[in-house]
């Protein structure tokens, strides 16, 4: 899948895919439409990356999702989820969940009366193979330091504090304005990168809320904020096997 041309980092502007459940709202992300031509929403393992709205006081019923790894990533305020295996959690800015649906599991997601709106992004990784053990993970992530990537997932066996069944890697920065990164990166793999709060450059070009860049062919980029920022970075092996048979993340 990678591209055989020189390093280039490709922007792409907020998509219009978006369903409006009334107090429930998502808008798709999908990182395969920054490179040109590419027949493919997604770009390897990873398939979307969806904002998801959620008033107070709102509950989305049971439903069950197959064959996608998702992670639920909450920069402010809670969204709780119970489900069929007893599960009752709350993630929040100190605490990821990753559900690994595997063949097959059951949730819902609410919001109290007197919790705060709701603003999140919910990850759709495509399993290198199909229905795996179903399995959710749950627990504290490390504290932001300023101005520093917070490694928050990776595959099965690395050294992140949570996994998914493929080739791909989450982090997170906070940056103050004027204040500059390098994008994580890894040789052979690209980067995906979402501007959630904020407005950032990199490469001359100015990336702002809800924009994202995709860097293409190993080399890696410097971002600098022009406002304080809000950022997440997917390293991702573009070659991996996939499968897209998800409820979602096909």
């Amino acid at each position: 899948m990678n591209v055989d041309s020189e390093e280039a980092l490709y922007k792409a502007p907020r998509t219009d895919v978006s369903q409006n459940q009334g107090r429930f709202r998502i808008h798709f992300n999908f990182p395969g439409q920054n490179l040109p031509d590419h027949d493919d929403h997604g770009y390897g393992p990873l398939a979307t990356v969806v904002e998801s709205f959620m008033d107070p006081d709102t509950l989305i019923s049971m439903h069950p999702h197959r064959n996608d790894e998702i992670v639920s990533w909450v920069p402010a305020g809670v969204m709780r989820h119970d489900d069929r295996e007893g599960n009752k959690l709350v993630t929040d800015p100190e605490h990821l969940m990753v559900m690994n649906s595997g063949r097959g599991f059951w949730h819902e997601e609410r919001t109290l009366p007197d919790d705060p709106p709701l603003r999140m992004l919910q990850i759709f990784v495509r399993p290198h193979s199909l229905d795996f053990e179903p399995n959710i993970q749950h627990g504290p992530i490390p504290d932001f330091t300023a101005n520093e990537w917070r490694h928050l997932f990776g595959p099965e066996g690395t050294d992140a504090p949570f996994y998914v069944r493929n080739d791909v890697h989450l982090y997170d920065v906070r940056l103050d304005e004027g204040t500059s990164v390098e994008l994580p990166s890894i040789a052979g793999w690209d980067t995906y990168f979402y501007v959630f709060e904020g407005a950032v450059e990199a490469n001359d070009t100015r990336f702002g809320e809800t924009e994202s860049g995709l860097l293409v062919n190993e080399d890696t980029v410097t971002v600098t904020a022009h406002e304080e920022s809000i950022l997440v970075a997917f390293v991702i092996n573009p070659d991996a096997p996939i499968t897209r048979q998800g409820t979602i993340g096909r």
